[in-house]
């Protein structure tokens, strides 16, 4: 990670820069991701709206199961974890509501390794496979790039994502867009409270004809390119 420099120079997040500023990709066993489904207007969800906005596909289907063979952590705040493991608990006990798709990913969800941040929660945990960090979360996550042995990534928790990516630690910034405006019924828009961040695009695919992944390498930025500090 670079430091901070003068004039808008970048912190770059998991990468190496290059004398341009820009970056090329450098992974490690334990490199962080941020992962996020997002509206076209950039809301993490809708009142109303199914899971997925309801256009989900084989193809992101299919992707999702290759997605939960590659051994990540998850990484999650205490409002994700009490949404997260109340809709799994609900999904597991049958007759939810949940689509068949939607069920699967949510009863698969408890078997997966999870770190959650919080100060209010106690330990133990009901959510299989979980474990309570207590302490400030930038710290810990440090902590577990520069001990961990496994890929890492983010499960919704918003506000930790902004922090982890303000102070460098994403490696990674991936999003799936789904073709839908929720102009009137979104709930959590996702870039509020963000630095400025420039992003360099190593991956990008679409499913189903519909739904399309960007895949990043992040670099924080001060201010615009040319500019002095904020």
């Amino acid at each position: 990670m670079a430091g901070t420099g003068v004039d808008g120079a970048p912190v770059q997040c998991g990468g190496k820069e290059t004398a341009m500023g820009n970056t090329t990709a450098k992974r490690s066993s334990a490199d962080l991701m941020v992962d996020l489904i997002i509206s076209l207007d950039g809301y993490a969800s809708a009142e109303g709206w199914p899971g997925w906005w309801g256009l989900e596909g084989p193809e992101y289907l299919a992707w999702l199961e290759q997605e939960a063979e590659k051994g990540y952590t998850f990484l999650l705040g205490a409002n994700t974890y009490r949404l997260m493991s109340g809709m799994s608990d609900e999904a597991a006990a049958g007759d939810s509501g949940f689509s068949k798709d939607e069920g699967a990913t949510l009863t698969g969800l408890a078997a997966v390794p999870k770190v959650v941040f919080s100060a209010t929660l106690q330990a133990p945990l009901t959510w299989p496979n979980s474990k309570l960090v207590s302490g400030d979360a930038v710290e810990a996550v440090k902590e577990m790039k520069r001990t961990g042995t496994g890929p890492l990534t983010t499960l919704g928790s918003l506000s930790l994502c902004r922090s982890l990516l303000a102070a460098g630690l994403v490696d990674r910034f991936r999003l799936v867009i789904f073709p839908v405006i929720t102009g009137r019924t979104g709930s959590e828009r996702i870039y509020d409270g963000y630095p400025d961040v420039a992003l360099e695009m190593v991956d990008s695919r679409t499913f189903d004809g519909r739904l399309q992944l960007l895949e990043y390498i992040p670099t924080v930025l001060n201010g615009p390119p040319g500019s002095r500090p904020l």
